[in-house]
C-alpha cells in the first residue's frame, strides 16, 4: 500500500469528490440522509493492546476480490460497522495487483455489493439499494441501469458483456387477498405443506434466475428461467451465484436446482445441475441419476465440459464432498476425487483446462490444491496456518482471501509454481498492530477408543505457564463443522483469549476434515463418542497445572452439546453458556424445517421403531435435565426457525425449576446468528460477564 502523505491526501480528495458523485448520482436521498456521513473506516486507538468486542466491531471486513480483465488491477468491498448507528455499510476499493495505490472509490450510505468489472476493464458494475448501476472505473459517473420491481440480489455477465443473468424473487404463495380480494388488511398466512418457512423467514417469495440484454444503458427482453416453476435457484439459505454458469459462448446456462417443494424438499437433498439454452430456452437435467447435492457447476474454458461438485447420498447434507467433470457431447462422466478423502469446497479450472483449482480443509486448515484432468492427481499450493478461499488466475498466480485465527479476510496472491504468497492487502493492519493475540497451539490427544483427534488450544496474550487461567471449552456446530483456521465475528477465539481465558478447541468426531469416517461416526451416536471426545480434551488440559476453572460454550449443534454435557459432566465443569441449542430432541423433529437433517443424523422420527432412533430420544438432553447442578446461561434469537426459540426457553424453564443458576438473553430481531452491532456486543458483554462471574472467582 501507498501510505506517503501526498498520495492519502489524494486519495481523499478523490474520496470527497466520488461521494459527491455517488450521493447525488445512485439514489434520491430524503432530507435526513443527506445530512448523514457515510461510516468509513476506523480509526480507533487501542490503548491497553486488550482485544474486546466494541475493538471486533471496529475491524473492516474485506470481501469479493475481483481481477480486472487485463490482470493489473483488482476490484473488492470492505465493510465498514458503525456501533453508534448498529449497522453496516460496505465501500468499493480498486488497488494494483500488486497491493499499490489503493483507493477507495465508493463512499456512501448505503453498500455497493457484487462488483464486477465490465466492458475490459473500463467501467465497473454493482448493486446498490438492489438495483444495477454502472460507474467509471475510478468510482465516477455511477448511473442506474434496472429498474426490477422486486430487486436483485446478484448477477453475472455473459462473456461477450451483451446480456446479463440476475437474480430476484418472486411470490411463490397463495396470500388471502389472493383468495379473498376484500380482506386486503388480513394478516394469516393460508399454510397447505411443509417448508413453510426457513432459517429465519416464511418463505413467501423465492429466488428465480433471470435473462436480460444489456447495452450498457439499461436492461431488456428478460426471461425467467425458471418460468412458472415453484422452485428456487439458487437454494436457499446459502446459494448464491456460484450456483450458475455462462457457457463460454454465451449461448447456454448450467444451473443447480433442487426441483422439489413442500414436504418432498423438506426431506430430500436431491439437488441436480441443468442446461439451459437460451435460443431454444429448453432445459435438460443433466444428472438425474445422481441422488445428493449436486452443486457449483462450471464450464470449462472451452465449454466442452462442465465441473460440478456432487454428494452420492439422498438426505445427508454431510455426505463427502467429491469433484465430477462431465464432457457435454457424449454425457459421460467422471469423478476427479475417488482416492482424494476430503471435501471439494470451490473449484475454479486452470485457463488452459486442464485440470482445476479447488479448496478443501485438510487436518483443520482450508487449503489451495490443483487436479489435473489426465491423471486425476493432486497437489497441494498452499502452506501455512490459514484458511483459504475461491481463487482466481491471473498469470502464474491465484488472488484470494485467506485469514486465520488471529486474521479477519485479507487478500493474498499465491504463486502457483512454489506456493509462495504475498499479503497485498492491508486493511485492518494499523488496528491489529495495537492488539495483543494469544499464541496458537496445535495438539493431538488420544480419545476413549484410543484413536489420534486433533485439536487447537488459544492461549491468553502474554501467556505465563506459572499462572492458573480459567479455560473455556468450544461446542462446535453442525454437527459436520470443523473447527479451522478461520476468523469469527460470532464465536471469536481470539477474543476469548484477550479477556483471560485458555480456548480449547478438539475437532470431535463429527468434523469434516479428517476422513468421512470421522465425520460419519456421529450420525446416529449423539449423546457418544462425540461426548467422550469433548471430555477427553477437557481432561488432558485439567492436567496442566495452568488450567484452573473450565466452563464450556457453544451454538446449535454445539448448544445441543451442551445441554447434554450439563447431564453427564461429573463435575467436571464450572459453568455453561448454551446458544441456539437443540434441547428437546422430539420436539425439535416436528419444529424445524430440513427435515432430511434430523431424519438422517437421529436415525428417523420419535416414533420410528428402530434402534438408532430410541437411543437418540431416550437420551435427547431434556431426558437428562434432573441431573443438572451447574450454572447455564442460554441465549436465543427469536427469529431462528432452523432451532426453533422454544428449545432455549425450555431449556431457561427446566433450569429454574430445578433450581439451576440461569440466565437467558432472547433477540427479538435475530436469527440462527447475533447479527446486529449492538447485539453482537451485547452477547460478548454478558458471556464474558457471565463465565467470570462463575470461573474467575
Amino acid at each position: 500500500m501507498n501510505n506517503q502523505p501526498l498520495n492519502l491526501m489524494k486519495n481523499k480528495i478523490i474520496i470527497m469528490l466520488v461521494s459527491t458523485a455517488l450521493i447525488s448520482g445512485s439514489c434520491k436521498e430524503s432530507s435526513k440522509e443527506k445530512n448523514e456521513i457515510p461510516i468509513a473506516k476506523s480509526t480507533i486507538t487501542v490503548t491497553d493492546g486488550k482485544f474486546t468486542p466494541e475493538v471486533m466491531q471496529n475491524l473492516g471486513r474485506v470481501s469479493d476480490p475481483q481481477v480486472s480483465p487485463d490482470g493489473t488491477k483488482i476490484l473488492y468491498g470492505v465493510s465498514y460497522t458503525s456501533i453508534e448507528q448498529n449497522k453496516s455499510n460496505r465501500e468499493l476499493f480498486v488497488m494494483n495487483i500488486d497491493g499499490s495505490d489503493n483507493r477507495q472509490i465508493t463512499s456512501t450510505l448505503k453498500s455497493e455489493n457484487n462488483a464486477r468489472w465490465i466492458d475490459g476493464g473500463k467501467k465497473i458494475a454493482y448493486l446498490y439499494e438492489e438495483q444495477l448501476y454502472v460507474m467509471n472505473s475510478d468510482g465516477s459517473s455511477p448511473k442506474q441501469i434496472s429498474n426490477v420491481e422486486n430487486g436483485i440480489s446478484e448477477f453475472t455477465f455473459s462473456p461477450k458483456g451483451d446480456k446479463i443473468l440476475y437474480v430476484s424473487r418472486v411470490k411463490s404463495i397463495e396470500k388471502p387477498v389472493d383468495k379473498y380480494p376484500d380482506l386486503d388488511k388480513a394478516t394469516g398466512r393460508i399454510i397447505k405443506d411443509l417448508m413453510y418457512r426457513h432459517w429465519d423467514e416464511f418463505v413467501e417469495a423465492i429466488p428465480h434466475p433471470f435473462i436480460a440484454d444489456f447495452d450498457g444503458k439499461s436492461l431488456s427482453n428478460t426471461v425467467d428461467i425458471l418460468e412458472g416453476e415453484p422452485y428456487e435457484c439458487p437454494t436457499l439459505p446459502f446459494g448464491d451465484m456460484t450456483q450458475l454458469s455462462w457457457s463460454p459462448d454465451g449461448e447456454n446456462i448450467i444451473y443447480s436446482c433442487r426441483k422439489l417443494v413442500g414436504k418432498e424438499y423438506a426431506f430430500s437433498t436431491n439437488t441436480d445441475i441443468y442446461l439451459y439454452n437460451i435460443k431454444s430456452k429448453k432445459t435438460e437435467n443433466l444428472t438425474e441419476e445422481m441422488m445428493g447435492y449436486d452443486t457449483d457447476p462450471l464450464y470449462s474454458p472451452d465449454g466442452k465440459s462442465i465441473a460440478w461438485i456432487s454428494m452420492r447420498r439422498n438426505g445427508y447434507e454431510a455426505d463427502k464432498k467429491r469433484l465430477f467433470v462431465m464432457d457435454l457431447d457424449s454425457r459421460t462422466k467422471r469423478e476427479l476425487t475417488i482416492d482424494y478423502p476430503y471435501n471439494v469446497e470451490t473449484i475454479t479450472w486452470m485457463p488452459d483446462g486442464s485440470g482445476l483449482f479447488f479448496t478443501s480443509c485438510v487436518k483443520a486448515l482450508t487449503g489451495v490444491y490443483q487436479v489435473t484432468l489426465a491423471d486425476s492427481s493432486i497437489k497441494l499450493l498452499t502452506k501455512g496456518q490459514f484458511d483459504f478461499d475461491r481463487v482466481q488466475v491471473s498469470g502464474d498466480k491465484l488472488y484470494t482471501i485467506y485469514k486465520s485465527m488471529s486474521m479477519p479476510n485479507e487478500i493474498v496472491a499465491i504463486n502457483i509454481a512454489d506456493s509462495s504468497y504475498n499479503q497485498i492487502s492491508f486493511e485492518n493492519k494499523a488496528i491489529l498492530d495495537q492488539v495483543k493475540m494469544g499464541k496458537i497451539e496445535e495438539r493431538w490427544i488420544k480419545t476413549v477408543d484410543n484413536k489420534d483427534m486433533h485439536m487447537w488450544v488459544v492461549y491468553p496474550p502474554d501467556f505465563d505457564s506459572s499462572k492458573v487461567y480459567p479455560a473455556l471449552l468450544f461446542c462446535t456446530g453442525g454437527p459436520q463443522g470443523t473447527l479451522s483456521q478461520n476468523w469469527s465475528y460470532r464465536w471469536n477465539f481470539q477474543l476469548m483469549a484477550a479477556q483471560g481465558y485458555i480456548v480449547i478447541l478438539p475437532n470431535r468426531r463429527g468434523t469434516t476434515a479428517f476422513g468421512q469416517e470421522w465425520c460419519e461416526q456421529i450420525s446416529g451416536d449423539y449423546p457418544g463418542l462425540n461426548m467422550q471426545d469433548y471430555l477427553s480434551s477437557v481432561k488432558v488440559m485439567k492436567n496442566e497445572k495452568y488450567v484452573g476453572k473450565v466452563g464450556a460454550c457453544g451454538a446449535s449443534y454445539g448448544g445441543y452439546s451442551i445441554y447434554y454435557l450439563a447431564g453427564i459432566h461429573q463435575g467436571l465443569f464450572s459453568a455453561f453458556l448454551a446458544h441456539a441449542g437443540i434441547f428437546n430432541q422430539e420436539q425439535m423433529y416436528m419444529m424445524t424445517e430440513e427435515m432430511w437433517f434430523p431424519t438422517w443424523d437421529n436415525g428417523g422420527a420419535p416414533w420410528d421403531d428402530n434402534p438408532v432412533a430410541k437411543r437418540h430420544y431416550a437420551l435427547s438432553p431434556h431426558k437428562l435435565v434432573k441431573n443438572w447442578n451447574t450454572p447455564i446461561m442460554i441465549t436465543h434469537g427469536e427469529l431462528d426457525y432452523r432451532v426453533p426459540v422454544e428449545q432455549g426457553m425450555a431449556a431457561f424453564n427446566a433450569a429454574k425449576m430445578l433450581g439451576v443458576p440461569a440466565e437467558m438473553l432472547l433477540f427479538p430481531d435475530e436469527n440462527h446468528w447475533i447479527l446486529k452491532p449492538q447485539n453482537n456486543i451485547l452477547w460478548n458483554r454478558m458471556f464474558f460477564e457471565w463465565f467470570d462471574k462463575w470461573l474467575k472467582n
